[in-house]
Formats: structure tokens, sequence, C-alpha cells
């Protein structure tokens, strides 16, 4: 975004007032996004806005229980003809419930609603991590991995899908209650925590290539997508990187 340019979002939400609240919020925030809002409750409308050659947004945010489509649903519509645009889900829907399809959908970031004004600054955050300065936004930077884990407060694993787990020779119930360490090889670990950790403890989602570490020693180089959930627990989305750095399979 250039200086002085307002930044143009799009808010999707079946509930009015919430929506006229959320517009609020962006738009007399003093963080120096200058947000300009257009909030539509009827995501087939929306998908008009999107696709009309006369509007141009830098940003989606959207609701995931809708009447007409869930926010999944919408977003993945939004793909179709806007591959590249920063997409957020502002949801009331716990994120372990959802966080299959935030995965699949190539979201760029998930915010659950919650009480207090709290979360409208967050709202705003996450909206200024997904919108580069410049306004464009990198599509390898989306969330299209198959794995995914929750590591807990206590930095080990509460949750790993069997995809995820298949990676590192594990069943999914094996790797509950593993600390994160265990799946990576020690150089790895190091790395981990000084270069991505504190990119996501400031708020921010990692995205890169790391080093796992199997049940039979051996290593593997995956793609990672490493983001914090509102609650402090981590969300990790993982593929395995074939030898010349592609997704297997690919």
């Amino acid at each position: 975004m250039r200086p002085n340019d307002s930044l143009s979002i799009l808010h999707v939400d079946d509930d009015a007032a919430l929506g006229a609240l959320v517009e609020t919020y962006l738009e007399r925030d003093d963080s120096g996004l200058n947000c300009a809002v257009t909030t539509e409750t009827n995501p087939e409308t929306a998908l008009s806005l999107l696709r009309s050659p006369e509007t141009e947004f830098d940003c989606v945010v959207s609701d995931y229980q809708m009447p007409e489509m869930n926010g999944i649903d919408f977003l993945e519509a939004v793909r179709e003809t806007h591959p590249e645009l920063p997409l957020l889900l502002f949801s009331g829907e716990e994120t372990d419930e959802v966080a299959p399809e935030i995965i699949q959908a190539g979201l760029t970031d998930y915010l659950k609603k919650g009480g207090g004004t709290e979360q409208y600054t967050t709202l705003i955050r996450r909206v200024g991590h997904a919108v580069e300065s410049d306004g464009e936004f990198d599509a390898n930077d989306r969330v299209e991995l198959d794995g995914i884990g929750v590591v807990g407060n206590d930095e080990r694993f509460e949750e790993a899908t069997d995809t995820y787990a298949s990676f590192y020779g594990y069943d999914s119930d094996e790797v509950v209650g593993k600390h994160w360490t265990e799946l990576h090889p020690s150089d790895e670990v190091e790395h981990i925590k000084t270069h991505v950790l504190p990119v996501v403890e400031r708020g921010g989602k990692w995205t890169g290539q790391s080093e796992g570490l199997r049940a039979d020693e051996t290593t593997f180089r995956e793609s990672k997508m490493v983001t914090a959930l509102d609650d402090g627990r981590l969300l990790i989305a993982v593929d395995e990187l074939d030898g010349t750095g592609l997704v297997s399979g690919d």
C-alpha cells in the first residue's frame, strides 16, 4: 500500500450489527493502516463486488457461519478469481474444529471472535501482517499444507492429524504429548528457537523450509507454516518436500 492510500477491506458477515462494529474499529484505528471498509451481509453480493471491474480490495475478512454459504466455501470462491488476495477468517468457531479447512482453503490467517475490544486490535494487526506495505500479497505465503498439528502452551503437541504424524513416522496418537523439539534435529531446533518463534511471538506468521526428524532418526526437508492461535498455542502446517525442493507428489 502506498503512503496516504486507504487500505480497502471487504468484510463479510451476516450479522449486520457486528459488521458495523468491525467497520467502526478498523476505520477509526490509529495504527497508520488508514482502512476503508466495505461491509456485506450476503456472500453472493460480496463475490459480485469482488468480480466487478469497478471495485478493488486489498484484503477480505469473512465470517464462517453464514446462511448462504460458509466462510470456507466463500473464500474458495474468492480464490477462483483472486488467487493472491489476502483472506482472513474472523469467526466464532473453535480453531481446532476448522483448522483442516483453514489449511486446505489457502487462508492467510484466522482469528477467533471473542469478548472485549482486544479482538479488534488483534484483527487490525492481523490485517496489517496480511497486506504488505506496497499493497501486494505474496501467493507463496498462503497456507496450503496437508499436515496439521497444534502445540500447547507447554510446548507439547495437543493434536496432530494422521498426515502430520505420518511425515515423522508416527501415528497421530504417538505425536500427542511429544515436545515439538523431538520432531527436529538439534541444529534445526536452534534455528526454530532463533528465527521462527520470535516472528510468531510478535503476532506474525512464519513460512519457509525446515528439517524434520523421523521416528527412525532419518531426516527430511519440509515446507512449514507456524502461527499463533488466540490463546497462545501454535498451529503448525507441514508438507514433505522431495529432493528438488517441491512438495512430494507435485
